[in-house]
């Protein structure tokens, strides 16, 4: 049961993210002070979904100027909580350098949120969304696990800044975080490991790599097929609530894989096809391994050919025991998760339909 001191503020860096939207509003709902860190705190625009929630919640939201990439950013907006959710990392596919676009903000802000909880005396937790790219590269990564199933246990080993770049910022990312844990002893880390992450958005118009995706299946980009790409899925809504969860549960620890559904990019789709099948051009079909292959790479340029051979056709097994059994989770069905996805979009106007 979770026992929630709603005196002490908390604190969510990257609060206008994708994720933090909704961790932003189940602590509203709870009536906690949210300390929330964003690049401008003058830019109402860009914070108006954050308002329109506290203003119907009995929680209320504070914005403090932080940036990811300067020391000491987050000591002012650290001051005085108790729990800091680290959210903020950039979760792009498309870069020019790795090294400066993905490793190096993922790392220096982990280590600036960290550091800054060593200086604050009030913090005695810190939840870290970091991802479960950092127990996996590849799908075909699964063959050296010792029983066919990625678990909390098991590191990435198999990205570079030359072949997933973004899965090894997260890796290190993570390590980061745990070294620094393990030089103190005054805070608790506890680290969400979510797979890919779907539902709709605090924000109806964000920019992640999920909502990319949801409207390349509305949009007639994929209308000829897609890959049957393994991957695990989970609705940023459940997300949320192991965050919640993994804050003020006392015996939450360690890592913990947040994931609903062993899944593919084929399954994503046929999700959607009952209720949008006749508006929308939902692919119906499965690309065949050597078509993803051959044609992938000029498509998108995320899609190399070793990502093709190591993951298309391959299953994603993640378990998701811990997290059921320790913080109490349970999930949203994917055809849910899909579906308000989808009507998301529809109705921001983000996808026009074959009828209207």
């Amino acid at each position: 049961m979770m026992n929630i001191d709603t005196d002490a503020p908390v604190m969510v860096t990257g609060a206008t993210g994708y994720v933090a939207g909704w961790i932003v509003k189940r602590l509203l709902d709870e009536g906690l002070t949210v300390h929330a860190a964003v690049r401008d705190p003058d830019n109402a625009e860009k914070l108006k979904y954050l308002n329109a929630l506290a203003e119907s919640a009995p929680g209320e939201i504070r914005y403090f100027k932080a940036d990811l990439m300067a020391e000491g950013s987050y000591d002012e907006a650290m001051a005085g909580c108790s729990v800091v959710f680290h959210t903020a990392s950039p979760f792009v596919l498309r870069v020019k350098d790795p090294q400066k676009d993905l490793v190096d903000p993922a790392m220096l802000g982990t280590r600036n949120v960290l550091e800054s909880a060593n200086r604050t005396p009030s913090v005695k937790r810190v939840v870290l969304t970091s991802s479960c790219v950092a127990i996996y590269g590849d799908n075909v990564d699964i063959d050296d696990t010792p029983d066919g199933i990625f678990t909390e246990e098991i590191w990435n080993t198999s990205s570079s800044l030359d072949h997933q770049p973004y899965a090894y910022s997260k890796t290190l990312a993570e390590k980061e975080a745990w070294k620094i844990h393990n030089q103190q002893d005054r805070w608790d880390l506890v680290v969400i490991n979510p797979s890919f992450v779907l539902g709709p958005g605090i924000n109806p118009f964000a920019s992640s790599e999920s909502f990319k995706l949801i409207k390349q299946l509305g949009d007639g980009t994929m209308k000829a097929g897609v890959p049957r790409l393994g991957l695990g899925a989970v609705d940023v809504r459940d997300l949320a609530e192991a965050h919640v969860k993994a804050a003020f549960t006392p015996g939450a620890n360690g890592r913990n894989i947040i994931s609903a559904h062993n899944t593919d990019f084929f399954e994503l789709a046929q999700a959607l096809v009952e209720r949008y099948g006749k508006d929308y051009p939902i692919p119906r079909r499965a690309l065949p391994k050597w078509l993803v292959w051959l044609v992938g790479p000029l498509a998108d340029k995320t899609m190399s050919r070793k990502m093709i051979a190591r993951n298309v056709d391959r299953p994603w097994k993640g378990d998701n025991s811990k997290a059921v059994r320790e913080l109490g989770l349970s999930y949203r069905s994917l055809k849910e998760t899909m579906e308000d996805f989808f009507q998301q979009m529809i109705d921001s106007g983000y996808l026009k339909g074959r009828r209207s």
